[in-house]
């Protein structure tokens, strides 16, 4: 039997999506972000969940477009609304689904913006200098050497627990989008940093925990309710090494160093398929997205450097 109103609706929805195909939380934030909008437009405009029609979704869509949202947002909102009435059809709550059909307004794909090796080194450094006492140092230089080393998603990183650091590992365990483990090879100095901060962080968690009590589980420990550095302050830490190592901050997200990873793989001979698992992608057509990525660059290059790409304009000297 359907749920009685569009909340329940949602709410049911983003339960199935969290058991049955272990959706992140992340995922669900933002599924429920783009349905609770949905959702309100419907309850203002009279409209009930359960027998809306084609034509009331594309209005919410042309709702949607007169707001001004970007493309990439009002696609993510359609494919929402067409996660939610799949389900809906499959559990039998409706005998149609009235979102099949609807066509998206397309995403306008950028290429995902990049670091260059020094500005990395740069980064690396600013990570060593930066803490208000060593300890600080320590963690700060293995969060950097270990996103570099290995592209993980910020969340991935903060929410490492310390058995997977345990026994000086040449190779890190990574539980990824839908619980999907993969296994990513660590680079001497990651193996380094992470040695160091793991001796630190022991420590530095035998003094803080009370007797009796049982020490924090996470490799990046924190006192607050997640029990982990988030990702919040993660952005926040990176951006003012960027500042620290006289880089723009506005391009540099920890998604750069993702980024950066898998262009500087690629650039030194590393193949396609093996970068798609390292990176835990699902599909490679989103990791073909860097090779589009290193031919920008290329040409950049052969544009700036180039003689016979001068503007033959100029004088000749």
């Amino acid at each position: 039997m359907a749920p009685r109103d569009a909340l329940q609706w949602v709410s049911t929805f983003l339960d199935a999506q969290a058991a049955e195909l272990g959706a992140s939380r992340n995922t669900l934030l933002a599924y429920g972000r783009d349905l609770k909008d949905f959702v309100s437009w419907m309850e203002r405009e009279e409209v009930n969940i359960a027998s809306a029609t084609r034509e009331d979704i594309e209005d919410y869509l042309i709702y949607c477009d007169a707001q001004g949202l970007a493309k990439s947002t009002r696609a993510r909102r359609l494919s929402a609304v067409k996660q939610i009435y799949r389900f809906a059809f499959e559990e039998n709550w409706r005998t149609d689904n009235p979102a099949i059909q609807i066509r998206g307004p397309g995403r306008t794909k950028a290429l995902p913006k990049t670091l260059e090796v020094i500005e990395v080194d740069r980064l690396l450094d600013a990570a060593r200098q930066t803490g208000r006492n060593p300890s600080e140092k320590l963690r700060n230089t293995c969060l950097m050497e270990l996103l570099y080393a290995t592209g993980m998603r910020v969340t991935e990183l903060v929410s490492l627990p310390a058995s997977a650091a345990r026994g000086d590992p040449r190779m890190l365990l990574i539980r990824g989008k839908g619980n999907k483990e993969r296994m990513v090879p660590l680079s001497p100095p990651a193996r380094q940093a992470l040695a160091a901060w793991l001796e630190e962080r022991d420590r530095l968690e035998e003094e803080r925990t009370p007797a009796g009590q049982t020490a924090s589980s996470f490799l990046f420990p924190s006192r607050g309710k997640t029990g982990h550095l988030t990702r919040h302050w993660f952005y926040q830490l990176i951006k003012d090494l960027a500042v620290t190592g006289g880089l723009n901050p506005a391009k540099v997200t920890p998604h750069t160093l993702r980024h950066a990873f898998a262009t500087h793989l690629l650039a030194n001979g590393a193949d396609l398929r093996a970068i798609q698992t390292l990176l835990g992608h699902s599909d490679i057509s989103t990791t073909e997205i860097y090779t589009h990525v290193l031919d920008a660059r290329l040409s950049e290059l052969v544009l700036q450097h180039h003689p016979l790409a001068q503007d033959e304009s100029e004088p000749e000297p």
